[in-house]
């Protein structure tokens, strides 16, 4: 018995001394995920310097208790094409998506970038979640089978008038071979729970209030701000007339612009600038921009106060992000559509339980980023194909790269990349813009040909992708002339309506 005593106060010892003095901590249960996606939300929130009086005090909020990325961007100016990267961890330029694409021909035969991939959620339930999503995720919703559990999305945009507003969504556009867009603005309809987004944080509210025996990963996809710009009266009311400032502007802007460049902006069913102005209708466009902007906070509001009520409170990862910018009369137009700032740059937010709260990182970064640090913050193994780095430790100060970029393709072979306080972008034809944000924080005067900006200008040009696969055949964009030629004269394959 006293020979027993002794080898197991030996081996107790032995066991001790082998963890020196720290405990071995129990594995905690993965973290959770919410995923909160939002259609052409642009940098014009409360929390980035609350521009032209707009009011996000859930999204401010959420930025207090998380970190909040400033100079965030996408990697394609265009809902489909930058949607289908972060779902994939892809470029466009690696899958030659640039356009808009069903969701379930992202993967397919036929495209060797696609065919095997993994996308961001089915991750997830590969290492273990029950994936939830609902609403606008991918383009639509998302393909077949990728959630365990999905609510589908409400088709269009809806709800709508029977007549439109304002704009009629032709503008000056050829309508036998371009359609229309949705865009117009009012207040419309009379309630919020006729809003296909309210009716989605009702669904994501009821996910978080169930039982669930597996971590989680929920989805949810907000459609406004995305046109036509209809929210219900209050929240118009929230924006006075009196009280909203217009965009940076110049009528001259695009003299320096090359050509290509020109193509890609000219967008003849959207509202012009010089249109807003003559008619008295910019600050009613931002008006309802902002509101639908006030409107969409409030859901996710609905939600985060949900999540905060849950059981879940505590372990659950949360990043909030926009798949583009939106344009409010820079450049000459009302859209997205553009290798320019107020297209490229969205918000980009996490927050987790072992991330610094309150925290603003002005480096260039991008969306890209979002499936390598999600997998990162819940401990996951990193999926290799992610062509994204992981933002984990710039979030916690331990390493930061020598130099920062974000890298935006719009088209084939059209590359923008904003790094160390500079835009430059380059277009299929090689004519070039270059900006100097010290000098020039609006864009309006392309230095690309100024002598002493060329050693720059080359430093930038090498972190540009080194190949661009060709229009993937089944990505279309059919309301912009130039992308229509753009694909048929580099494939041969003619853009079928998508």
């Amino acid at each position: 018995m006293r020979y027993t005593l002794i080898i197991i106060t030996v081996l107790s010892l032995l066991t001790s001394c082998s963890h020196g003095s720290k405990k071995v901590k129990e594995p905690q249960a993965k973290p959770n995920v919410l995923f909160i996606a939002v259609d052409d939300l642009n940098t014009w929130l409360g929390c980035l310097g609350a521009y032209s009086n707009a009011k996000t005090p859930n999204i401010d909020k959420l930025a207090e208790r998380g970190i909040l990325f400033s100079n965030a961007h996408c990697q394609a100016p265009l809902c489909g094409p930058s949607r289908a990267s972060i779902m994939t961890g892809l470029r466009p330029s690696t899958t030659g998506i640039y356009g808009m694409v069903h969701d379930d021909k992202i993967r397919r035969e036929g495209n060797p970038a696609t065919q095997d991939i993994i996308f961001l959620p089915e991750y997830f339930k590969q290492q273990g979640y029950h994936t939830m999503g609902i609403g606008k995720l991918f383009h639509s919703h998302a393909p077949d089978s990728v959630f365990d559990e999905s609510g589908g999305r409400v088709k269009g945009f809806g709800p709508l008038p029977e007549k439109r507003f304002v704009w009629d969504g032709f503008g000056t556009s050829d309508r036998k071979n371009y359609g229309r867009t949705s865009t117009d603005w009012g207040a419309f309809p009379e309630k919020d729970d006729l809003m296909p987004d309210y009716q989605s944080a009702n669904w994501t509210i009821e996910r978080l209030s169930q039982k669930h025996d597996k971590p989680f990963f929920l989805g949810v996809g907000f459609l406004r701000p995305h046109v036509p710009l209809y929210v219900p009266q209050k929240w118009f009311d929230m924006h006075p007339i009196e009280g909203i400032q217009v965009a940076p502007y110049q009528a001259n802007d695009l003299d320096d612009i090359p050509s290509v460049g020109l193509q890609i902006n000219d967008l003849p069913m959207m509202p012009s600038t010089e249109w807003a102005i003559e008619h008295g209708e910019w600050k009613n466009i931002i008006q309802g921009y902002l509101a639908c902007v006030s409107f969409v906070d409030h859901q996710i509001g609905r939600v985060l106060e949900a999540l905060e009520n849950s059981a879940y409170a505590n372990n659950t990862v949360i990043v909030l992000w926009s798949d583009h910018g939106y344009r409010l009369g820079e450049k000459g137009t009302f859209a997205k559509h553009g290798l320019w700032d107020p297209a490229t740059k969205a918000p980009l937010l996490f927050a987790a339980p072992n991330l610094p709260k309150g925290k603003i990182i002005d480096v260039p970064v991008e969306m890209l980023s979002i499936y390598p640090t999600l997998l990162e913050l819940c401990h996951l193994p990193a999926y290799e194909k992610n062509e994204g780095r992981s933002l984990v430790k710039t979030m916690l100060n331990e390493s930061q790269p020598e130099v920062s970029s974000a890298i935006t393709t719009y088209g084939y072979n059209n590359h923008s990349i904003k790094s160390d306080g500079f835009r430059y972008t380059i277009y299929e034809d090689g004519t070039e813009e270059l900006y100097d944000y010290s000098t020039d924080p609006n864009e309006w005067n392309n230095i690309a040909d100024v002598a002493k900006y060329q050693v720059k200008k080359e430093e930038l040009k090498k972190c540009l992708p080194i190949n661009s696969r060709l229009w993937d055949r089944h990505s279309n964009y059919t309301f912009q002339p130039y992308f229509v030629n753009q694909k048929k004269r580099t494939t041969g394959f003619d853009i079928k309506a998508h």
